[in-house]
């Protein structure tokens, strides 16, 4: 058995992991008795941690919202990848939070053991971004908008010099911009909006029932959104290759993957011209067949010619 104060340690950690726990399956993993967790958890309150009790048969706890931010308590892994990722944000696309970032990569990484400092500056040591410029977003904006998604709270805001009104639903990170997917209500339809193109601060407007989602899924309609339907053409091609084959060609930004069969898969993509849409496809090293446009083909064919003449010069 843990004594009292490993054991409180323990329980804090626990209620840190997940949003409920029943308390008997507590006592389990203390291996304690369930009026032992009672007066564990009156002891953490007297620390300053706010765990609820819930009400009921069974009985159980959650780690509720304080007035301040109390300590937290990280696993070996758990703290490389806060640390990682820390690290990360300070050269990230979220503008103003670098120095913050850092702030508190200092002050995790002066209490990390040195084999986690090890395992740490190794893991950065290796990892060479390659990020060039790009449009960066206020973090302030994202957590504005986090919060109205989360509340179902509709907003009223500045895009690209017009006043849009949407119902918020989810933040979408690419890897190199940010997207938010709303309902556009002067539209009356879903619409996927850049966030660095928000140029007047949300306004909070009422809050909302929560729609169906698109027909086709959230994945799927972020995903055509941002890779098919901004771009004049669009292309459906069939590979003939597993889906896992074929994503290890592509990323989410450059089309979207559907399976077919256990060996093949359909991938939908958008492209200012035909003859880009034509090479992208054809370096993948995958057979595959053009389904639409049928005038890609013919692009395809005069490639593949120009190709041949290519590899037939001396």
């Amino acid at each position: 058995m843990l004594e009292t104060s490993a054991r409180l340690l323990r329980l804090l950690s626990l209620l840190q992991s997940r949003r409920d726990w029943p308390g008997a399956e507590l006592a389990e993993r203390l291996g304690v008795t369930t009026r032992t967790v009672r007066r564990d958890v009156d002891r953490l309150r007297d620390l300053g941690y706010p765990v609820e009790s819930a009400t009921g048969t069974t009985g159980g706890y959650r780690l509720g919202v304080g007035a301040a931010l109390p300590p937290l308590l990280l696993d070996d892994d758990e703290a490389v990848a806060v640390a990682v990722g820390l690290r990360a944000a300070a050269t990230g696309t979220v503008t103003g939070i670098e120095e913050t970032s850092l702030r508190a990569l200092t002050k995790l990484e002066q209490v990390l053991p040195s084999r986690l400092r090890h395992r740490v500056g190794a893991m950065q040591s290796a990892i060479l971004p390659l990020t060039g410029p790009g449009p960066t977003v206020n973090p302030e904006l994202l957590t504005t908008l986090a919060a109205a998604c989360r509340a179902h709270e509709g907003i009223r805001f500045g895009y690209q010099q017009h006043t849009r009104r949407a119902e918020p639903y989810r933040l979408v990170h690419t890897g190199r911009r940010w997207y938010l997917l709303a309902f556009d209500l002067d539209r009356d339809d879903w619409r996927t909006f850049r966030v660095d193109r928000i140029d007047r601060a949300p306004q909070p407007g009422p809050r909302f029932t929560p729609r169906p989602e698109p027909a086709e899924g959230v994945h799927a309609y972020v995903s055509n959104a941002l890779t098919a339907a901004p771009y004049r053409h669009r292309a459906t091609i069939l590979f003939h290759a597993p889906l896992d084959a074929v994503a290890e060609h592509t990323s989410p930004t450059a089309g979207r993957l559907e399976p077919r069969d256990a060996d093949s898969c359909l991938f939908y993509a958008g492209g200012d011209s035909l003859d880009s849409i034509a090479v992208f496809v054809a370096l993948k090293g995958i057979d595959f067949q053009v389904l639409d446009p049928p005038e890609l083909k013919d692009h395809i064919r005069a490639l593949a010619q120009r190709l041949t003449r290519a590899g037939a010069e001396d």
